[in-house]
């Protein structure tokens, strides 16, 4: 079980060698990182400072938001430096963080996705029963076991990735350290590898899929069966939303983890993980949250005092 490893850094090839494309990406992926982390902070400062927020939707949503900005920040600041400076290198320690913090935190929004879908459901098919069924306590275990179920999960891909011996090359073609492509990079036997990435990464979206589906299909029968047309259409926008994300998510981790190696294409998965590194922690706060009208009122309750406080303060 001895690490043979001889690499010390591994040089990340990036999104494109065009020169003239650097400055253009950097900008667009600042202003993409950017929003990102105000649509989220800004989420859950909300949740924490109005008192009306303090119910188990917004937990949920809270969570989703601090778990987007970790695994993007494990990704896109890097992607942003290697842009503007041309520094490519990282090295074989700050690799491995970066496999665990993104791959840790996207498997733990997974697991949060299935959460949020489960209260979706028991709020709108038993609203009777509601209160009594996502206590606090309901609530922090479904959100613990998010996290536990994320970081040992990941901590086993670490172990095994890293395992391996890195004898012939350290150019990883990738824009960011991920599992795939250091697969393809090791010169060791990677089968073992590629049957746990497989197994867990499986299991991890067949379970929390089968909950989110099975979740929608009880709130598509109980929305069908309201008598009020409005509820129906809130009820099916709200449910449109939250399924869209789920599947621009869902869509790309399968595309990247569920296909055999030998058919990967490395400049494909590079777009599509685009997708779920930047794009999809940039369009969650949007799309679970602004839509809102209680996170409006909330967020223009913060304005309002902070406008009150800069008036005091002049």
């Amino acid at each position: 079980m001895e690490n043979i490893s001889e690499v010390t850094e591994f040089i990340l090839v990036g999104l494109t060698d065009a020169l003239e494309l650097q400055i253009p990406l950097f900008l667009i992926f600042t202003l993409i990182y950017l929003v990102t982390l105000f649509g989220n902070l800004g989420m859950i400062t909300m949740s924490l400072l109005d008192t009306h927020l303090h119910i188990p939707m917004y937990f949920f949503l809270s969570n989703l938001s601090l778990v987007d900005c970790v695994y993007t920040s494990a990704v896109t600041p890097r992607v942003m430096v290697g842009l503007l400076m041309g520094n490519k290198v990282i090295s074989y320690n700050a690799c491995a963080a970066q496999v665990f913090f993104f791959a840790a935190f996207a498997t733990i929004e997974c697991y949060l996705l299935a959460s949020m879908a489960f209260d979706r459901h028991t709020a709108v098919c038993k609203p009777l029963h509601y209160t009594t069924t996502m206590t606090s306590t309901v609530c922090a275990l479904l959100v613990t076991g998010s996290y536990v179920s994320g970081l040992l999960q990941t901590s086993i891909h670490v172990a095994f990735t890293f395992h391996l011996s890195f004898c012939h090359s350290n150019v990883v073609n990738h824009f960011f350290c991920d599992i795939p492509p250091l697969l393809a990079l090791s010169c060791s036997d990677t089968y073992t590898n590629e049957i746990v990435l497989f197994t867990l990464t499986t299991c991890t979206i067949v379970f929390s899929l089968l909950v989110i589906l099975n979740s929608y299909l009880f709130i598509f029968i109980a929305i069908l069966r309201m008598h009020s047309a409005e509820g129906r259409k809130k009820a099916f926008s709200t449910c449109a939303s939250h399924l869209t994300t789920v599947s621009i998510f869902y869509g790309t981790v399968i595309f990247m983890y569920l296909q055999p190696s030998s058919s990967q294409s490395m400049n494909r998965d590079k777009i599509a993980s685009v997708f779920y590194t930047m794009i999809i922690p940039m369009l969650n706060p949007l799309v679970y949250s602004l839509r809102n009208k209680e996170v409006k009122n909330a967020f223009k309750k913060v304005v309002e005092k902070a406008k009150l406080s800069a008036g005091l303060n002049f």
